[in-house]
């Protein structure tokens, strides 16, 4: 039997650290080859390593949390075989320690006038194994998959008091759908518990942007939009899709990027990077031709923004399936990390459940973000009396470095204007 050594891989993109967001395999486990052993997380993507040879876990570098740089030990198998490592960490050999300093000899001491023996050897190699660096011990959690933490915090359950049926112990998602809390089995209890949660992987990361967000002076402007006719459109569009198999349903979203698309053509500042790289000389700002345009979308991990690429060159059923498939891949943890990097504008909305109006924070180094509020029945003056109209709050905020409230106010009103008029999204002139 031997020992194999298996460091965090190169995962390509100039990434040079990764961050343990779960271990997928306990020490005592057996793996086989390819089988996932930790999942990573490099910028907004998490990352499953699997296991380059078969073998049992004997162990794992670190607690989940830990940055951990490409090359670094990640975890250690036992093999069949030689292996590629010691049975053990080797121990850090010890700088020697730096003897009292001599007195001064004189001049004549420096021939040696002894025989030369050997000082008493110091008790390193005696020693019983020098207190080898080992890993780091993991904390005592739960063992169980990301999808199954999920759904254990979607119904209010503590995975340390269900019993896992999987192997080492593992909690499965059976586990968590039969488990039975006690509270359940009897009547109303105080419940005294406290929990301390780490912020870690993308929890840390959302946490890390937007402290880095609080430096740069926003600007929120709020509009009312009356979008009975959009409604009437996206309702009729929808009718027709209906008829043709694999259609992808219009939401508001789909307008809604057409519209940015053509307000940023009369503004290009607003679709752009700020860049504040001291090392790359003075500010200045980046203007893209192409509209990359994020997407802020919830996951059960958190926020992620996938991009929807080029927005300019697809049409409104292309842009729909497109936010679909990316908004599932998303949710489902198997986005790319070209498909969550580089977008250039980002529309964030809360759907349903959106409030009356939002105060959205820019996704650095963006220069403007585009908030959609709850459609609601409000009262709506036409000229003659009131009346009840479907009406929708945009809620856009800026980089005040460089968006003036003037200019940022009239891509506002050209976005109303668009929805409020849907047949100029598809004006050519």
């Amino acid at each position: 039997m031997g020992v194999y050594l298996i460091r965090v891989p190169d995962i390509g993109e100039g990434i040079a650290e990764t961050e343990i967001a779960e271990w997928l395999v306990a020490p005592g486990d057996l793996v086989a080859e390819d089988q996932p052993i930790a999942a990573v997380m490099t910028d907004k993507a998490t990352v499953e390593i699997p296991a380059p040879v078969a073998g049992r876990v004997i162990a794992c570098a670190a607690a989940p949390g830990t940055v951990l740089a490409v090359g670094a030990e990640l975890m250690r198998l036992e093999v069949e075989g030689a292996g590629n490592a010691e049975a053990t960490p080797p121990a850090a050999r010890p700088v020697p320690r730096p003897e009292a300093p001599p007195a001064p000899a004189p001049a004549s001491a420096a021939a040696p006038a002894r025989p030369e023996v050997p000082p008493p050897s110091r008790p390193t190699a005696a020693q019983p194994s020098a207190a080898p660096a080992q890993p780091s011990a993991i904390p005592d959690r739960p063992l169980a998959a990301p999808s199954v933490r999920a759904l254990a915090r979607e119904r209010g359950l503590d995975l340390r008091q269900i019993t896992g049926t999987g192997p080492g112990g593992r909690i499965l998602r059976t586990d968590v759908e039969s488990f039975e809390p006690a509270a359940a089995r009897g009547g109303r209890r105080r419940n005294l518990s406290v929990e301390e949660i780490p912020v870690i992987g993308l929890r840390r990361k959302i946490s890390d942007r937007m402290q880095a967000a609080t430096a740069v002076p926003h600007i929120t402007i709020v509009e009312e939009v009356e979008v009975s006719a959009l409604e009437t459109l996206r309702a009729r569009l929808n009718a027709r899709a209906a008829a043709r198999p694999g259609a992808a349903r219009l939401t508001l979203l789909p307008f809604l990027a057409r519209a940015i698309v053509c307000a940023v053509a009369d503004q290009p500042g607003l679709n752009a990077h700020h860049l504040t790289d001291a090392t790359q000389g003075p500010a200045r700002l980046r203007r893209f031709g192409a509209v990359h345009l994020g997407i802020a979308t919830q996951t059960p991990s958190g926020l992620v923004v996938p991009v929807l690429r080029h927005a300019e060159a697809l049409g409104l059923g292309e842009t729909a399936a497109e936010i679909a498939r990316l908004a599932e891949a998303a949710r489902g943890g198997t986005a790319t990390r070209e498909e969550l990097s580089g977008s250039t504008i980002t529309i964030t909305s809360l759907g349903a459940l959106g409030a009356i109006a939002t105060t959205p924070i820019l996704n650095l180094p963006e220069v403007a973000i585009i908030g959609v509020n709850r459609i609601a029945q409000r009262l709506f003056w036409t000229g003659i009396g009131f009346e009840p109209r479907p009406m929708m709050n945009l809620s856009c905020s800026f980089d005040h470095r460089v968006v003036d409230g003037w200019d940022g106010a009239v891509f506002v009103q050209r976005l109303r204007e668009l929805l409020e008029t849907p047949a100029l999204l598809f004006a050519e002139v």
